[in-house]
């Protein structure tokens, strides 16, 4: 039986280039069959897992740009059976797609807020007076193109050859070494390696980060990633997001998850695993 790949569609977006990468690995490594299955939202796909309509989903997690997709890291918290299998790091190379035939014409540009984030330098300098609509993916809007000429999106150039539409401008993201890293999640244990991602919340006291800081530090445990989230409860109240460089099948990695659970008011970890190899990698 095929295993099915949630992602954020519709087809043509980064996510399902990543989900293609993971795919295509599982293909040569174990001959597994799978089909991709498109959401709407990232939460969709998240919560698609969880309720048990698809095995697997692959959701953008973090941009080298524009840091953490908010999306992710909430639907994961609030979810919190998800277990991270893999991460995979995808280079993001942006397009401008538009029927337009000179980039004065253009008036509105359509795609996802991390897009238009990533290319705001250059939507500054080439379309300073257009007006910039967000929307679900950067590829939702593509339908809308052909009606309006005075109208534009950002997506990559594989999207722009499957739905068959001029590239106005490509390579407009600001920083050209832009990528963004994926996880693959699962409701199936976690199949261990050297990165553990985990999240937490403290008690409303003095110091109350500083101790679970210090179990880390206390044990030479390297912090890759912190970082803060609202809990959505109250005005202040914050949930942590941290990456460790280490595996959580250790035992002295063991040691330190029961202890900052003793430190933290809730604890969730998501799993330990490994960088899908270099291999697999592409641009979407």
């Amino acid at each position: 039986m095929a295993v099915s790949i949630a992602h954020l569609g519709p087809s043509g977006t980064y996510a399902e280039a990543a989900a293609l990468l993971y795919a295509n690995w599982l293909a040569q490594t174990t001959a597994q069959e799978t089909v991709l299955c498109p959401y709407p939202s990232i939460a969709l796909s998240l919560r698609a897992v969880a309720e048990g309509t698809v095995p697997v989903a692959v959701v953008p997690v973090e941009n080298s740009t524009e840091g953490s997709v908010p999306m992710t890291l909430d639907g994961l918290w609030e979810l919190g059976s998800l277990q991270v299998q893999w991460a995979l790091v995808l280079p993001i190379a942006h397009a401008l797609l538009s029927h337009a035939t000179v980039m004065e014409t253009v008036r509105t540009v359509y795609s996802h807020p991390q897009a238009l984030a990533q290319c705001q330098e250059w939507l500054e300098t080439f379309l300073p007076s257009a007006h910039l609509i967000p929307t679900n993916s950067t590829t939702e809007a593509l339908q809308y193109l052909k009606a309006d000429l005075t109208s534009a999106a950002i997506a990559s150039q594989r999207a722009a050859q499957l739905y068959r539409l001029p590239i106005l401008a490509d390579a407009i993201n600001d920083q050209p070494d832009n990528c963004t890293r994926f996880w693959v999640l699962s409701q199936q244990p976690s199949p261990g390696g050297r990165h553990t991602s985990l999240a937490f919340t403290v008690h409303d006291l003095p110091g109350s980060l500083v101790k679970p800081l210090q179990v880390f530090a206390s044990q030479g445990i390297n912090l890759s990633r912190i970082e803060s989230r609202p809990t959505k409860r109250s005005l202040g109240d914050y949930l942590f997001f941290i990456d460790l460089e280490a595996d959580a099948r250790e035992p002295a990695v063991k040691k330190t998850l029961a202890e900052l659970a003793d430190n933290t008011q809730t604890l969730k970890v998501f799993g330990s695993y490994d960088v899908l190899p270099a291999e697999v990698r592409g641009k979407g």
